[in-house]
């Protein structure tokens, strides 16, 4: 199966790269844009899981690599059995 991961800032944290492809979007005519955050989106294909464990499996590794959660959000989804 395979699982996405989506990571944002918390709202509050600063977001350079954010802020830099917004002035860049509206240096480019895009002058409705008011607001842009990146993060990140990190697709896993997990194999032989038990589909009632994946929720623990996948917050583990969020908590132990994949998320800071000091700075970062997340949630996740199965995409694909």
């Amino acid at each position: 199966m395979v699982v996405r991961i989506i990571v944002n800032l918390k709202r509050g944290v600063l977001d350079p790269q954010g802020k830099a492809v917004l002035g860049a979007l509206q240096n480019l005519g895009f002058s409705s844009v008011k607001d842009v955050r990146v993060g990140k989106v990190i697709y896993l294909r997990l194999e032989g899981v038990d589909k009632g464990k994946v929720g623990g499996i996948v917050e583990e590794m969020c908590a132990k690599l994949l998320v800071n959660p000091v700075i970062e959000d997340y949630q996740w989804e199965i995409v694909e059995e």
